[in-house]
């Protein structure tokens, strides 16, 4: 499909018209994505994939609150032409929406998007260049993980006269190295492919698989932790999707208490899709510019991020965090940013632990309550005994249930200094790779309910 986009977008909406008459509203999307992907196994690159396309989506709503989507791959006029015939007659199918917010104002945007040319252009052999590196940086031990890039340019018209362009990139580089079945984990996402240091990321990964070498178990029990960066982001994560989310609020399963002091002064937390450094689109599918919602502030929850049905049933608007599924999962924060602290680095904050754990990354997390937003899961990669200030011993697996809330409670945190961007999303997705930008955290307690395989 070569049409330019707002070809495609404007061909949809007169098919829409002439339909459909004056009565209808309707928001037509057109992205064109490029997501190339560079796996290795055993040291080797082992597949190296890349997928094109332009796909045009379609939001109807007639009789005031029947709506339906729908999307295509074909941009022929023909194809445009089903594609406003099929979304009608399953939009007049659909029962009415008595809350169904319509269409928003026309608004400028904040900001075009921070696509890099570069990273858009970035070949095979860039990427197996950065696989190379990796790997030769690991001396020797086994590797495996990814290289991804990925680029986005949409173009969203609407109805109401909306009409906005926008563009982003993404790039990541997630790698293991294993050592007699201990593992060590690297990984760093950007807007940029040439801010990845792979070398630096097998390095790492290599050093901890060196000294996870002969994990021992241990008890369980409520543990100081101090989690890196990687874990830190499946924090933050649960937390933006289950407590900051509006619909979480809307339905009763957030137990944030907005304006009291939940958290620890140490905490504060944003999400801005656009900021210099932001992977996503400055605009979200309901054609609401993007902007900077600041979530926590010194430890106070402040805001939350919404869409325009959420943010009608809460009494404000939108904050721009609609897309294809938050009718579903709610509007969710997509670049989110945790401020560092005064902790220093890693190894600061570890020789401030009297007796605790070092925690690489979590996996396999799952909610258990959602209201105190209660996680079990499994450590991997990575877990050792600390003692006087000191790494001590390589742990093996363990599972822990935690309340992430709890966890962050006043007098619990202590935050790094250093900020250490990784990817969100470690899989193949066509919108790219989401960018949380955390540090480490030191956290008083954290409950190990015990030790696992794997």
């Amino acid at each position: 499909m070569s049409q330019p986009l707002d070809d495609l977008v404007s061909a949809v909406l007169d098919e829409v018209r002439r339909q459909t008459g004056a009565d209808a509203a309707a928001t037509v999307r057109a992205e064109s994505t490029a997501l190339a992907l560079t796996r290795f196994a055993g040291s080797a690159i082992h597949q190296n994939v890349a997928d094109e396309r332009t796909t045009v989506h379609l939001q109807l709503t007639v009789d005031g609150g029947r709506t339906a989507s729908a999307s295509t791959t074909r941009g022929r006029e023909d194809a445009l032409v089903d594609l406003v015939a099929a979304t009608l007659a399953a939009a007049r199918l659909t029962p009415r929406d008595p809350a169904w917010p319509g269409l928003g104002e026309p608004a400028p945007l904040v900001s075009a998007g921070n696509p890099d040319p570069a990273t858009a252009e970035a070949s095979p052999a860039d990427r197996a260049a950065a696989v190379a590196a990796f790997v030769e940086a690991a001396g020797g031990l086994s590797t495996a993980g990814y290289v991804q890039t990925s680029s986005l340019t949409a173009v969203l018209a609407d109805t109401a006269g909306q009409h906005v362009h926008g563009a982003a990139t993404s790039a990541a580089c997630d790698g293991i190295a294993r050592l007699f079945g201990a593992d060590g984990v690297a990984r760093s996402a950007s807007r940029r492919f040439a801010d990845l240091d792979c070398a630096a990321l097998g390095a790492r990964a290599a050093a901890k698989a060196r000294a996870g070498v002969d994990a021992a178990p241990v008890d369980p029990g409520v543990y100081t932790v101090v989690l890196e960066p990687a874990a830190v982001t499946d924090v933050v994560a649960g937390l933006a999707a289950g407590q900051f989310n509006g619909k979480a609020v809307v339905d009763g399963t957030s137990g944030l208490r907005l304006g009291e002091q939940q958290f620890d002064a140490a905490v504060s937390l944003v999400d801005d899709p656009v900021g210099p450094e932001a992977t996503g689109l400055p605009f979200d599918v309901e054609g609401t510019p993007a902007r900077r919602t600041e979530l926590v502030r010194a430890g106070m929850p402040v805001g939350l991020t919404t869409d325009r049905r959420v943010a009608a049933t809460l009494g404000g608007r939108s904050t721009g965090h609609a897309s294809d599924t938050s009718a579903t999962t709610g509007p969710v924060a997509g670049d989110p940013a945790l401020a560092p602290g005064d902790g220093g680095t890693v190894d600061d904050l570890v020789a401030g632990l009297e007796r605790g754990l070092l925690v690489s990354d979590f996996w396999y997390t799952r909610v258990v309550d959602p209201k105190r937003s209660v996680w079990t899961g499994l450590t991997r990669n990575g877990v050792w005994l600390v003692e006087g200030g000191q790494v001590v011993a390589p742990v093996s697996t363990l599972r822990f249930t935690q309340s992430y809330l709890e966890a962050l409670a006043p007098g619990a945190v202590a935050v790094g200094s250093v900020v250490d961007p990784q990817p969100g999303r470690l899989t193949m997705t066509y919108s790219g790779t989401n960018r949380f930008a955390v540090p480490a955290l030191r956290l008083a307690g954290w409950n190990i309910t015990g030790n696992a395989t794997g």
